[in-house]
């Protein structure tokens, strides 16, 4: 197994351990360590060439928005949720170079996660209403469609020939446990809590963009 994939899976371990144990000096190094090793994985594999660069853009805005949502999960909610936001436009634009040609399947696949994606969020933005902070509405709109078409750009890869399988499953899982994990986390904080919700969302989280990177490295390296 691959030393970086190894150091990605023991911080994720570590940020998860940290979060039980509630230990923040132990957080500041497992949480931005999992991506700073995708990143270093990334570029020590395959390099940033064409749609490589956007998946590296991915990384680092996702590791931004980590720093800041550790930082304070309620001050900086907003600027985290911009940061993730940039880092699944930056994931759409790497999936879609070369632009893939449209099918029943990506038809199918696009009406499922619509269909599917508006009943969650229009859960939560009816808890985010209940609560006085209709500022947030917009945002957790544009945000819930954007990490949709994201997911929507992963799974394509499916049937997409240019791609090995085994790299397009693991973008596919990878993206899919991405999704849960901001469902998990917008729940946790605006519907109702969830029994050691952040852990479940960290861990979906960290496998999610492991699973996305290892994937992306499997196709391109």
């Amino acid at each position: 197994m691959n030393i970086f994939l190894i150091a990605a899976f023991v911080f994720a371990a570590l940020q998860a351990l940290a979060l039980q144990k509630n230990w923040f000096r132990l957080e500041v190094i497992a949480k931005p360590g999992v991506m700073a090793t995708l990143l270093i994985w990334l570029v020590s594999s395959a390099g940033l060439d064409g749609a490589l660069l956007w998946f590296g853009l991915g990384i680092l805005f996702s590791l931004a928005g980590d720093v800041l949502l550790m930082i304070s999960l309620d001050r900086l909610f907003l600027a985290g949720l911009v940061a993730f936001l940039l880092a699944h436009v930056a994931y759409i634009i790497g999936f879609n170079i070369p632009v893939p040609e449209i099918s029943l399947w990506g038809i199918a696949l696009a009406v499922i996660i619509g269909v599917g994606g508006a009943r969650v969020i229009r859960r939560i933005l009816s808890a985010v209403e209940a609560k006085g902070q209709g500022r947030m509405r917009m945002p957790i709109i544009v945000y819930g469609v954007v990490i949709s078409v994201m997911v929507l750009s992963a799974m394509m890869k499916q049937t997409d020939l240019t791609w090995e399988a085994g790299a397009a499953l693991l973008v596919g899982v990878g993206a899919v446990l991405f999704y849960i994990s901001d469902i998990i986390l917008a729940w946790n904080k605006f519907v109702a809590p969830i029994r050691h919700g952040r852990i479940y969302n960290i861990l979906a989280y960290h496998l999610g963009q492991i699973a996305l990177i290892a994937g992306v490295i499997a196709q391109y390296s």
